[in-house]
């Protein structure tokens, strides 16, 4: 399964949670409410489920998906450190 879904579910969630902080926080409009509510709610919780169905996804990545606002963003970077491959480094050829 390709991360592209999740990654974007993971910006919205936490792009949705920050347009509804600054909402509370300035002017606290009714209808910015209304909508970034349900549209963080999905986010959240396509972003738990997406990571959940991963066969790669470890435990503690799944428990990172849970995180509210940041969660998604935590499991996608758990994932790409998992899927990488770190390079050794050369032994000094001596002459």
């Amino acid at each position: 399964m390709t991360l592209r879904p999740l990654r974007i579910a993971a910006h919205a969630e936490l792009v949705s949670l920050l347009v509804m902080t600054a909402n509370l926080a300035t002017a606290h409009l009714g209808p910015v409410s209304s909508l970034m509510g349900p549209t963080h709610g999905c986010a959240y919780l396509f972003v738990v489920v997406a990571t959940w169905r991963l066969r790669r996804a470890t435990p503690l990545t799944k428990a990172a998906a849970v995180v509210p606002g940041i969660g998604g963003l935590l499991a996608l970077r758990r994932l790409d450190r998992r899927g990488t491959v770190r390079p050794t480094p050369e032994k000094a050829v001596r002459p």
